[in-house]
């Protein structure tokens, strides 16, 4: 196994052990994370990101089809939750790309049909509006200002080593 395709593949089982310390370690300090939800994180909001989907306890993470050479990688991995604004069911299926650098993951892109996904976790509203630019938008501004909150919640301490 690569050295690469054994990082992506300790990466999703940290997750689904909740262990988002470890999760953060494997991302370097330069990184960039984007996707539907969350476009253009950079290192430490995306180290913020997992430490919060980890302390929320409510999800359910498996993957597969880790792939990965000295520089690109991907992955297909699946999350089911409940949606915290609707309580709603989510089963999201995601297909991840990777580029790496010295070891660690210098740009992460998570891709999934936002519409399908508004339609599980918003119900009706995702089902009639969804697939429009206004609710992709006011969704990522949600997101965005939950990730804020959580981070100064916790004074933003990175877990980087």
């Amino acid at each position: 196994m690569h050295p690469n395709e054994k990082l992506l593949a300790d990466f999703y089982s940290a997750f689904a052990a909740r262990d988002h310390g470890a999760m953060a370690r494997a991302y370097d300090d330069g990184a960039t994370f984007t996707d539907p939800v969350f476009p253009g994180l950079d290192a430490e909001h995306v180290r913020g990101m997992w430490r919060m989907f980890c302390s929320g306890g409510n999800v359910e993470v498996t993957h597969g089809n880790v792939k990965a050479d000295d520089t690109k990688g991907s992955a297909r991995w699946e999350a089911r939750y409940k949606f915290p604004g609707t309580g709603r069911p989510v089963h999201n299926k995601i297909r991840a790309s990777f580029e790496f650098k010295d070891g660690r993951i210098v740009q992460h892109t998570d891709a999934f049909p936002f519409y399908r996904w508004a339609r599980m976790a918003l119900g009706a509203p995702g089902f009639l509006l969804g697939w429009s630019g206004l609710v992709r938008g006011r969704v990522r501004s949600q997101a965005a200002a939950q990730l804020d909150r959580f981070m100064e919640g916790e004074g933003a301490t990175p877990d980087a080593t």
